[in-house]
């Protein structure tokens, strides 16, 4: 339990807010209802996280409608997305162990292990040094809906300009490319604008294609959210305690299952389809949002 902290006594007949996941003792983290938002929002991280729609914005959205917010709850949210990144590294641990053991002897395996090293800069170097900006300011639903339909239009007019593909497959991908793919994906601490979305539309761009680019995604993510989680845990290990071991099950589990089905239907759908419904899907829910917010329909807990 964290010091200098009053926590008022638990009333298990109240429904839990953002305060009350904030403030209550270690018993309230067993509450059904808890358990039940922190079971919704590991499925929500676990089908977003790797589809082009923003994951941190679903995430924050859903949030706010459940009253499951606050500075706690948004360090749950950046936690649980290590179970969905444990799902990729399960997906391509055939891959990821053959690099691993042919670093020092095959080109193609140091050329990823590059890139992936390269395209992770980006994000790592501005994470660190506009955290405290981003995680006060951009981190609120007007942000996430604005940034989900401005993130629509672009991949609207990735799939309409002419794609010419000169990077096939992940092995064919340069360090140029592998860069500006991560700078693409330093776009997504904007909440909202999706870390996959951003790599790979910023892929497209590239001349990737778009199995590569989703592929290339999925590997990039790895390293990304893994310092992101660590560094996120780092900075506020004071609001956790043993109590929240249940949330943390819960919701990894879900977000472990729900992320692993995410992965293999998204490289099946790109093999056969584009992104444009993503891209209205994207629009038409942010919108949503914008306007259930001005008209006063749902009140997401900020100013507009």
């Amino acid at each position: 339990m964290s010091k200098g902290v009053i926590h008022p006594p638990y009333n298990p007949q109240a429904r839990p807010s953002g305060a009350a996941f904030s403030n209550v003792r270690s018993v309230a983290m067993t509450d059904p209802t808890l358990l039940l938002h922190a079971l919704i929002l590991g499925i929500v991280e676990g089908f977003t996280e790797f589809l082009p729609v923003s994951s941190t914005g679903h995430l924050i959205l859903a949030g706010q409608l459940l009253g499951f917010n606050g500075e706690k709850a948004k360090v749950f949210m950046i936690a649980i997305q290590l179970a969905a990144i444990f799902a990729v590294v399960w997906e391509y641990r055939v891959r990821l162990s053959h690099v691993a053991v042919t670093l020092h002897t095959e080109p193609a395996s140091r050329r990823l292990a590059t890139n992936l090293m390269v395209a992770f800069m980006p994000a790592a170097v501005l994470g660190l040094l506009f955290y405290k900006e981003i995680k006060h300011y951009l981190f609120n639903p007007i942000v996430v809906a604005s940034a989900l339909i401005i993130g629509g239009v672009l991949i609207l007019w990735a799939e309409r300009r002419k794609h010419v593909i000169s990077t096939p497959t992940v092995d064919d991908l340069n360090w140029r490319r592998a860069l500006g793919v991560g700078f693409a994906q330093a776009l997504a601490m904007i909440p909202g604008t999706s870390r996959s979305g951003a790599t790979i539309i910023g892929g497209l761009f590239l001349g990737l294609s778009r199995k590569a680019a989703a592929e290339f995604s999925f590997l990039l993510a790895i390293p990304t959210m893994f310092a992101a989680t660590a560094y996120d845990l780092y900075k506020n290990w004071q609001l956790f305690d043993a109590g929240d071991i249940p949330l943390f099950v819960v919701g990894g589990v879900a977000s472990f299952v729900s992320a692993l089905i995410a992965v293999r239907t998204l490289i099946k759908f790109v093999s056969r389809h584009d992104y444009t419904v993503f891209a209205w899907y994207r629009i038409v829910f942010g919108g949503v949002v914008l306007a259930t917010a001005y008209s006063g329909l749902v009140d997401w807990g900020v100013a507009v």
